[in-house]
């Protein structure tokens, strides 16, 4: 069995990757800092696959401690780095800590990488490097635009660093996924998405909604270009998108890369407006969502969606889930973790 690195790996797409690593019969080891996850997501794993992976808490910024790890994990065959703060508005008052914690620990663990035999390595991007794309849908090919936080800063800086590195490394073999709207929960139930405090991201505040934990949704703008007036934006599953890291790793492991760095969208390559999204949850819970239309937020772009050619094509790999099947998974997630 090979072992992989899973930084991050309690967290919201990470706790799903592992599970689909170790359906594949990889071994995974977890490295994670508590800092946004908790450590029941390992039961969740455990219960899903039966395997309880190996599991180290570990802060990144800490680079004698990554060192430490890699010396005494010298045999990993690839690493899924995803450990990265990402909440924009956060990135917006405190840049230093999102440079810090998603820059530099990026460096240490390429560092350490660099060192090993096998040396593959896929980083967690976002589709935030595009900024408000001139066409859609979006294509690898568009134009990386200044970004418009520091979380998403720290995401085309993260490419550029690893680019660079492969450029002069060529053992080093590298595909950043550039992840569109992930959405949704194990349809188990035994892991989920987990925001601390308010969320950020529309599902959990949908679902919190519903459960009346929230008086209402805020819908920030109404007033768009768009067929509805409200953003729209790609929601991937995120059981769709935990199984493309593996497509990729093992496209790593098998050396059908065509060159050592990569770059491949994660998406479903269909646009759903937020609206959209809440006639879903409606439909799937049966009730009825309370929302009100605000502002506009600033940051938010009007529509990003996928061009999902290459990742079809080339990577070999597609979404086989809905919009409906991701919301009914985060409400099947939502009212376990409540009636816990």
């Amino acid at each position: 069995m090979m072992k992989i690195l899973v930084t991050g790996g309690l967290g919201f797409i990470g706790s799903h990757t592992v599970v689909e690593l170790q359906n594949k019969g990889f071994e995974v080891v977890i490295i994670d800092n508590l800092s946004n996850s908790s450590i029941d997501v390992l039961d969740g794993i455990t219960a899903i696959t039966g395997v309880k992976p190996l599991f180290e808490k570990l802060d990144l910024k800490v680079k004698p401690d990554v060192t430490r790890f890699f010396e005494t994990h010298n045999d990993i065959a690839g690493v899924i780095h995803f450990a990265a703060n990402k909440a924009v508005g956060e990135s917006v008052k405190e840049p230093l800590m999102y440079y810090e914690n998603n820059i530099g620990t990026l460096v240490y663990i390429l560092q350490e990488l660099s060192k090993l035999d096998k040396q593959n390595f896929i980083f967690s991007s976002s589709c935030t490097v595009y900024g408000q794309a001139d066409e859609l849908p979006i294509t690898e090919n568009a134009q990386v635009k200044p970004a418009e936080s520091p979380y998403g800063n720290t995401k085309q800086i993260g490419e550029e660093i690893i680019r660079d590195t492969c450029k002069v490394n060529s053992n080093l073999k590298s595909i950043a996924l550039r992840y569109f709207n992930p959405i949704g929960a194990h349809p188990s139930a035994e892991i989920g998405e987990l925001p601390i405090g308010v969320p950020q991201n529309l599902v959990p505040y949908i679902t919190q909604t519903g459960m009346g934990l929230r008086e209402q949704l805020s819908v920030f703008g109404g007033d768009y270009p768009t067929p509805d007036g409200t953003c729209i934006r790609d929601y991937i599953h995120v059981v769709d998108l935990a199984k493309a890291h593996v497509v990729a790793l093992q496209r790593l492991l098998e050396e059908k890369n065509l060159s050592n760095y990569e770059v491949f969208n994660l998406g479903t390559g269909k646009g759903s407006s937020v609206l959209e999204a809440i006639q879903s949850f409606d439909r799937i819970s049966g009730k009825k969502l309370k929302y009100q239309i605000v502002g506009r937020r600033e940051g938010d772009i009007t529509a990003a969606y996928a061009d999902t050619t290459r990742a079809n094509d080339v990577l070999g790999w597609k979404t086989q889930l809905t919009l409906d099947d991701a919301m009914a998974s985060a409400w099947k997630w939502e009212k376990k973790i409540r009636n816990k």
